[in-house]
Formats: C-alpha cells, sequence, structure tokens
C-alpha cells in the first residue's frame, strides 16, 4: 500500500513509557484506566495499513490527577519525548500535537515552546473546557495571542458536559454518545460570541465529530445570534463557519453529509478516526468504507478529504 494514503488528524496517543512513569508516580492505576490507553506501534501501523492511512497526527493524552506542576510538566515531558521518538522512527508514518493546558497557561506556553521548537511538533491540541472555562474564554487570551504568532493549528476535543443541576451527566449515556458534540458546539460558538476568531486571525481550529451539533444549528445562530451575550451579527455567521475546520471522527453517517457541505467549506473537512477509542474493527469495516462510498461526495472532495485538505493546513506533512 502506497504511504501517500490518507492523513488521519485525530488519532490518540498513550505513550506506554508515559504509562509506566504515571504508575510509578502514583498518578494512575493502569487497570482502571480506559482500555484505548493500551496504545502500542504495531497496532496503530495495522489500523493503518487497512485503512489506507499513509501518516497519523497524533494527539499526546494524559490521564490522571497530578500532585504538583512540576510534576505535570514532567509528566509532559515524558509524553512528548514519547510522541517525538515515534515520529523520529517512523517519519512518514506519525506527526503529533503537543497539548496546551487552559487551566495552566504557564505550563501551556512550555508546551508550545518544547513541542512545536524542539521537537517538530506540527500544531498544538486543547480540550474544548476545562472546569467550566470554555475555549474562548477571556482567560485563554494571552495563551491565543501566543499561538496567533504562530499561525498554530490548534486541535480540539471536547468533554463530557456536567449537567445543571448536580454536575452529572445523564445515568447510562456515556459522553461521547452526545456530551462531547455539545461541548465541540459550544467551544466553538464561544470562540465566535467572544470575538477570538477576529482577534487572532492566524488561528486555525479543527473541530472533531463533524464539528458537533454546529453544522446543523448555523441556521439557529443566524435566527437567534442576537440574543446571545455579546451577540452573534447574522450575516456573519457563515463566515464564521468557514474559519473552522472539521474532522469526519465519530463516525459521520452518509445522511449528515449533505448539511456538513452545505453549510462549511469542503477544502475544510479532514479524514479522523478517533482511534483507538473508536475501534479498529469499526473504522475498517464500516468508516472507511462508508466514507469512500458517499454518494453526496465527489471523487475531487472525497480526495481532498482524505489527504489534500490535512496537507495545504499541515504542509510539514508533505514529507508522507
Amino acid at each position: 500500500m502506497s504511504l501517500a494514503g490518507r492523513v488521519d488528524v485525530h488519532h490518540h496517543f498513550t505513550a506506554p513509557s508515559w504509562l509506566d512513569w504515571a504508575e510509578q508516580e502514583g498518578v494512575v492505576n493502569r487497570e482502571k484506566l480506559p482500555w484505548w490507553t493500551r496504545w502500542d506501534l504495531d497496532s496503530a501501523l495495522e489500523v493503518m495499513d487497512k485503512t489506507g492511512i499513509g501518516t497519523s497526527v497524533m494527539t499526546v493524552a494524559m490521564l490522571g490527577r497530578f500532585r504538583e506542576r512540576a510534576q505535570r510538566q514532567e509528566s509532559a515531558g515524558i509524553a512528548l519525548r514519547a510522541a517525538a521518538d515515534v515520529v523520529k522512527s517512523h517519519p512518514q508514518r506519525f506527526a503529533f500535537f503537543t497539548p496546551v493546558f487552559l487551566d495552566d497557561l504557564e505550563l501551556s506556553s512550555w508546551s508550545v515552546r518544547y513541542g512545536l521548537d524542539e521537537l517538530g511538533a506540527v500544531g498544538v491540541s486543547t480540550r474544548t473546557s476545562v472546569d467550566g472555562a470554555v475555549l474562548g474564554d477571556e482567560s485563554h487570551d494571552h495563551l491565543l495571542r501566543e499561538l496567533d504568532e504562530r499561525s498554530a493549528v490548534i486541535s480540539t476535543h471536547p468533554m463530557e458536559v456536567p449537567a445543571a443541576k448536580d454536575g452529572a451527566g445523564l445515568p447510562g449515556m456515556p459522553p461521547f454518545v452526545c456530551d462531547f458534540l455539545m461541548d465541540t458546539t459550544r467551544a466553538a460558538i464561544n470562540l465566535i460570541r467572544n470575538g477570538t476568531l477576529d482577534r487572532y486571525p492566524n488561528l486555525s481550529f479543527i473541530l472533531p465529530h463533524g464539528g458537533g451539533f454546529l453544522p446543523y444549528m448555523a441556521t439557529r445562530l443566524e435566527l437567534f445570534g442576537g440574543r446571545i451575550t455579546p451577540g452573534i451579527e447574522p450575516g456573519r455567521v457563515r463566515d464564521y463557519l468557514h474559519r473552522f475546520y472539521f474532522d469526519t471522527a465519530g463516525p459521520m453517517s452518509p445522511s449528515a453529509t449533505p448539511t456538513l457541505l452545505a453549510t462549511v467549506d469542503p477544502a475544510r473537512i479532514l479524514f479522523g478516526t478517533d482511534w483507538p477509542p473508536t475501534p479498529a474493527h469499526v473504522i475498517a469495516d464500516s468508516v472507511t468504507p462508508a466514507l469512500d462510498s458517499d454518494p453526496f461526495l465527489s471523487e475531487q472532495q472525497l480526495q481532498g478529504i482524505n489527504r489534500e485538505n490535512a496537507l495545504r493546513l499541515l504542509p510539514a506533512l508533505a514529507r508522507s
């Protein structure tokens, strides 16, 4: 299979060496972590080869609670060096985003310098909300200004949405079913209404899972944006939506494609798997065949989604 295949912009990486360190430090209990934290190189390459993925861009994952700031930075350093080692050993197959932390801007600045400048990350990754502060909150301006000066690509990932009364999600409802889509949508709207996209025009945000509910509520934003505080000018909603990139992880259904294509710029749709949380057999047997046979996508659009759009956004990947 040619390495000049799909570019997967949504690949979760939990470094085995980080797991060893975190367990030794008492940060995590390996047996109690989600199954998808058992990342290994052979399994990654196997699913990539089966589905025609030439390059995967890894989002570096670190779970657990940390006692102090120094330990958190040590954690990030171990995970980042492990990601850089994977890229060094397989430069055509992997790249990575360096994480930023919405609740620790000083640590974020360190991660940006270390990950981008020293280790060669192709962009940054962030959660869409932390401790109730949604991406685009005024407390994030210093970090976003720093990233804007670098014309950074920011890959986002949602979190569970707390319920209004007791802070707990719906019983029996895993967050990836609904909450993740809502959290992504809230973050995107927050970036619009707080003027983040206007103040920092050099930033490129990737919204996962087809942008959550955002493409499907564009008309509602146009109709009711004036009731939001600060208000959103109805005539600018479509322009704002064309500022975002949208990945196909989810998986997306062909029934959603017409709405997505009618709402966003097709040149800003990117291929994503969400592996390993989305199992390999689902990606190989359902997700990629459905995308490749989607009747609403032209051959040119499919080629863009699978590879070319990502290369324009992340030109460092052209080596693959």
